[in-house]
Parts: C-alpha cells; sequence; structure tokens
C-alpha cells in the first residue's frame, strides 16, 4: 500500500518537473523578430524656371486677351515656366487639362523664378476663327414681322341667368287663417288638470 503511494508521488513529482522545464524552455526562446519594410519616399521639385503668382491672374490659351480664358492662379500659386511670347509680354506655363497641357500668363503679373531664368521663345499658336453671327434679309423680317397679327381677344365673361328660388308659404297661409290647433290643444291641457284636481278633492 504505502509503495503503491510513493509511485504516485515520484509520478507527479516527475510530471511537475518536467512541466516546469517546458516553460522554461519557452520562456527563454527568442521572440520572432518582425521584419519592416522601409518604403523609400521619393520628393522632389520641377527643374527649370517657375512663376509665382502674387495676385489671382487669368490663364489663357495664348498671349493675348483675344484668346479665350481656361482658368485661373490663385495668390502663392507656382507653376512652371516653360517659355515666353516673342514681346515677352506673355509667360507659356504647364497647364494639365487644356489642350497640348499649356497655357499662357500675362508676364507683369507674376514673377518669374528665378529672375534671372532665361526662357525660350515660343511662337503664340493660331487665334480662335470668330464666330459667323447670322443675319436675316430686311424683306424676309419685314414679311415675318408680328406686328401685323392683329391681337387675339380675350373671351368675355357673361354672368349666369339668375335661379328663380320657389318660396315656401307659411303654415298659416296654407292652413286658410283657421283656428291654431295649438290652443285646442292647450284648452284640452287645461281641462283635463282641473278634473284631476276635483277628483283629488273629492278623494280627501
Amino acid at each position: 500500500m504505502r509503495t503503491g503511494i510513493k509511485k504516485t508521488l515520484l509520478l507527479a513529482v516527475m510530471v511537475v518537473v518536467l512541466m516546469l522545464l517546458l516553460v522554461a524552455t519557452a520562456a527563454a526562446a527568442p521572440a520572432p523578430q518582425e521584419a519592416f519594410a522601409q518604403v523609400a519616399t521619393v520628393t522632389g521639385t520641377p527643374e527649370g524656371p517657375m512663376i509665382l503668382v502674387p495676385e489671382q491672374v487669368n490663364v489663357r490659351l495664348g498671349p493675348g486677351i483675344n484668346y479665350e480664358q481656361v482658368g485661373t492662379l490663385i495668390s502663392g500659386q507656382r507653376e512652371p515656366a516653360l517659355g515666353r511670347s516673342p514681346g515677352g509680354d506673355w509667360i507659356q506655363i504647364a497647364y494639365p487639362g487644356v489642350a497640348g497641357n499649356v497655357a499662357w500668363v500675362y508676364a507683369p503679373f507674376v514673377v518669374l523664378e528665378p529672375a534671372q531664368g532665361l526662357l525660350p521663345i515660343v511662337e503664340p499658336p493660331p487665334t480662335a476663327t470668330p464666330r459667323i453671327t447670322a443675319t436675316i434679309d430686311p424683306t424676309l423680317a419685314a414679311q415675318l414681322s408680328m406686328s401685323n397679327v392683329p391681337p387675339t381677344r380675350l373671351p368675355t365673361f357673361t354672368p349666369a341667368p339668375r335661379i328663380a328660388q320657389p318660396t315656401l308659404e307659411t303654415e298659416q297661409a296654407m292652413t286658410g287663417g283657421g283656428f291654431p290647433p295649438i290652443l285646442a290643444i292647450l284648452a284640452l291641457l287645461v281641462l283635463g288638470l282641473i278634473g284631476l284636481t276635483i277628483s283629488l278633492l273629492r278623494g280627501y
């Protein structure tokens, strides 16, 4: 009996020791290191001359106010400068979203950076073809004039004839002015009350 108890205790001690060894081994093992990938970010600025907008300036398709306005640059905005007009009054800039991705701004309204930057001379694009205004022959216009058309008369309002409403004759007129029946009823009621009173007095 005692031998069996000793064996059981010995087995339990061995199991506990084995578990302690496993826990110690797991704690001593180095934790897996996470691999961090570094993403290189490339930052850069456009090379070449730039324009700085001190105040709002219009952007046009060509070097002149006769070209269509396609946008506006606000104060503090910078854009790459690509060239200049033959007279130097206008500067060509990169402007995505329009034909050729280039447009023009008036040079006195912007600041060129660097100031000594040399810009190539760019020939201006052809101006837009003026729109043709359709003209009408005066003779045809006179024939189609609406001044000779007689005015349209609006319908006049005609009130509807009055409807004759029948008048109801009074009850007295219908009875021909005879004795009112309400008086007869009241007389009978008075007589009944008198008879009832006499009967009660006789009973006493």
